[in-house]
């Protein structure tokens, strides 16, 4: 998965920003990578932009007191020649918002079921996957910015969504499996159908992301380890790095599409937070990248790319 080398006295590709979904501070940020440190207080110019629903006032009908607790993902996707930020949060909020507008596309009170992961289809639709909820669900975005209208499908502690445009399906992550749902119907009328169904290596699915430097395979991580699945082979199979940056509870993991740098949250140790932390990993090249007073989650390079 190492992208090619660049020729001798070439410089190097510039690293993509990095996204992160805060919890210390109910927010997601937009970070400067080639910053050793940023600082959630404000006037940081290594913050580039900055989202919380709890300043959108036309959020304000899904009550993001409540619904806005704990951001759980954040994902950049392009659409209509337009770009969006992608957030859920585990009070339940499932929002996409324009970027760099915040105009909301759309947005919805998913309930009570810790709402983890989310993605924005081709044809405007959003799926969202619910752990304690055990579902994944397809709502008929498309049709509006508070449609409610889905459709579902069970799937024990669902903790990650995204689709593959390779394979044209939306895969889910699970406490146990992975799906490869197929999407059908209208988008006014949206259907999900199980095409694959994968048993997970070990226990507690968490995070599903494309990986940049290999086309046609997912980072794929559990409360144990690291893993990449290939959908060709359709086996999870290994990789460079694997002895680096595999480790137990991986909260999100990727490689950096310009330049193939890998980006890992995980707890960090004595956090007030047990599942959070202020500091980022990066390999090859290492590095870290620490949000001061921070409580990060989850973070992403922010590239509108899905892989494939």
């Amino acid at each position: 998965m190492t992208p090619a080398a660049a020729a001798p006295g070439a410089p190097r590709a510039a690293s993509s920003p990095i996204v992160a979904a805060d919890q210390a501070t109910r927010s997601v940020y937009v970070l400067d990578p080639a910053r050793a440190r940023w600082s959630s207080g404000g006037g940081d110019p290594g913050v580039l932009w900055s989202f919380s629903a709890d300043a959108v006032r036309s959020l304000a009908d899904l009550e993001p007191g409540t619904t806005w607790t704990n951001p759980s993902e954040v994902k950049l996707r392009r659409l209509g020649g337009k770009q969006y930020l992608l957030t859920t949060a585990s009070g339940g909020l499932a929002a996409v918002v324009g970027y760099p507008d915040r105009t909301v596309y759309w947005a919805a009170d998913t309930g009570t079921g810790n709402a983890h992961s989310i993605e924005l289809l081709p044809d405007g639709n959003v799926a969202v996957a619910a752990s304690t909820g055990g579902f994944v669900r397809l709502y008929a975005a498309s049709t509006g910015n508070r449609a409610t209208r889905h459709v579902q499908v069970p799937l024990d502690g669902a903790h990650g969504v995204h689709y593959d445009p390779r394979t044209r399906l939306l895969w889910a992550l699970g406490a146990q499996e992975l799906l490869g749902l197929r999407v059908g119907g209208a988008p006014d009328g949206p259907d999900l159908e199980v095409a694959e169904r994968v048993a997970l290596p070990s226990r507690n699915g968490h995070d599903l992301a494309p990986v940049f430097a290999a086309p046609g395979r997912f980072w794929v991580t559990t409360a144990s380890a690291v893993y990449q699945y290939a959908t060709g082979q359709r086996a999870f199979v290994p990789y460079a790095l694997r002895s680096r940056v595999n480790a137990p509870g991986v909260k999100s993991i990727g490689d950096d599409p310009r330049t193939g740098q890998v980006l890992v949250a995980r707890p960090e140790p004595g956090h007030a937070c047990a599942w959070c932390t202020t500091t980022l990993l990066l390999y090859q090249p290492d590095g870290r990248r620490t949000l001061l007073r921070g409580g990060m989650y989850k973070a992403r390079w922010f590239t509108a790319a899905r892989g494939g």
